[in-house]
């Protein structure tokens, strides 16, 4: 995006010398330098409204043309994953395209289960610890997909003792990390 000292300049190149140094013609550049870095600004972020990533106010129509209920009051983000994984969840259904779907909404990598002699598929979050906090969008969007027969069952990471023990904090150190028992269970060492 072009801003007020890159348009001044290119208008300032395009004029004749003796114009340059006039104040006169400062000032009309710098009033029109700033008239165009405005309708620029004004350009760019209409653009920025196309792409599910940017957008902010676009969400609405989007999720209009996708059929979805539009929430204002979900945060962005979640708005945005409810799209995406709407976007991605179209084709025949595979085990590749269940896990696009739900690797679309911010949580992180998940793992797919098939068990098919019980009629379950098990969506394992794995990259992340804890429950995603749009989690019913998740669900939602998959039941939208997954033939009705097949149970949608999650599972969720969270920190084992193993795993706390082989950090080998003393009982001094770890309360100095002042976690609650929720932060506990998705605590994850850096």
């Amino acid at each position: 995006m072009r801003d007020h000292p890159t348009i001044h300049q290119g208008m300032t190149d395009y004029l004749p010398h003796y114009y340059r140094e006039s104040p006169i013609t400062q000032n009309l550049l710098d009033r029109e330098a700033d008239e165009l870095a405005s309708l620029n600004s004004a350009i760019f972020g209409i653009i920025e409204q196309w792409f599910v990533e940017t957008a902010t106010w676009g969400l609405a129509a989007c999720e209009r043309v996708l059929g979805i209920v539009t929430d204002p009051l979900k945060p962005l983000d979640q708005r945005r994953s409810v799209i995406k994984s709407k976007l991605r969840g179209t084709g025949t259904i595979t085990v590749e395209l269940i896990q696009n779907v739900a690797e679309s909404y911010a949580n992180g990598t998940v793992q797919i289960i098939e068990d098919y002699p019980h009629y379950t598929v098990t969506i394992k979050f794995i990259s992340t610890r804890g429950i995603p906090a749009n989690l019913e969008d998740i669900r939602n969007a998959l039941r939208e997909i997954i033939p009705a027969h097949l149970a949608v069952v999650f599972e969720f990471t969270y920190l084992t003792w193993g795993e706390l023990d082989s950090e080998e904090l003393s009982w001094d150190a770890f309360d100095t990390l002042g976690l609650t028992w929720n932060e506990l269970e998705v605590y994850r060492a850096n």
